[in-house]
């Protein structure tokens, strides 16, 4: 796509901003989570004006670069004039995370056939891998509703979702809610890889559970994996991977 870049009509800051959120669309692709051009990914601007980032609806998220973002309000009227369109029912859901939360800077949603699986499995999400120990320290569900388009789902969502990080959204798909953009994408390949690994378990023998106290003091094991930066920790090595496929997303 042959998008005018937006680098000097905007800050430094909201441009790494754009960069970022942009990668983080194009890793989701990679990763093959991406639903053709639906779900979103949402990344909060800086600033009092309460202001967002979110895809140009009708792009794959393998051709989203900085500069084709669409910034919005909370009403998702758009704020800098694009050619793109952008999907208010997509919108509802992360509006009202982002709403409820002041710490969310960035929101994340995906269809995958693994996450929706498990989202539609009884039991959820089951603690019987190391990953999944991860997942259930923040966990909380949210009944489907059909598609969200209505904002008088949005209280609903907001009291079940409550101060987690990883939601499950029933017969619907994941959701992770981070601080930052990598945060938010680290958050998700380990709840994508625990909805992975909990099919191919369910499809073997008899399953063994974590003991629940190491669910519990699970919060440390993640911190010290990390060396207590979170996402930041995997996000340089992210994006050389992305500079090493050609993606031309900072642009």
């Amino acid at each position: 796509m042959d998008m005018p870049s937006l680098k000097t009509r905007v800050s430094a800051e909201e441009w790494q901003l754009r960069c970022d959120l942009a990668a983080c669309y194009r890793l989701v692709a990679h990763y093959g989570w991406s639903d053709l051009v639906f779900t979103h990914i949402t990344a909060r601007v800086p600033g009092p004006e309460h202001h967002f980032l979110i895809n140009p609806y009708g792009l794959m998220f393998d051709e989203i670069t900085a500069s084709s973002l669409v910034k919005v309000d909370a009403e998702c009227n758009k704020v800098i004039d694009s050619p793109f369109p952008v999907n208010p029912a997509g919108f509802i859901i992360h509006s009202a995370v982002h709403e409820a939360r002041e710490d969310a800077g960035c929101v994340l949603h995906t269809h995958t056939r693994a996450g929706v699986a498990v989202s539609a499995q009884q039991g959820g999400v089951l603690p019987i891998s190391q990953q999944s120990t991860f997942v259930l320290a923040g966990l909380a569900y949210h009944e489907y509703e059909g598609v969200a388009f209505r904002p008088d789902e949005k209280p609903r969502l907001q009291a079940d979702l409550g101060s987690a990080n990883f939601l499950m959204l029933r017969n619907h798909g994941l959701l992770t809610v981070g601080p930052t953009i990598a945060d938010a994408f680290l958050s998700m390949y380990v709840f994508e890889s625990t909805c992975q690994i909990q099919l191919s378990a369910q499809a073997g023998g008899p399953l063994t559970e974590v003991n629940p106290q190491i669910v519990a003091g699970v919060a440390e094991s993640m911190r010290v994996q990390t060396s207590g930066l979170g996402g930041a920790f995997v996000w340089p090595a992210l994006l050389r991977k992305l500079d090493r496929l050609g993606a031309d997303y900072s642009r």
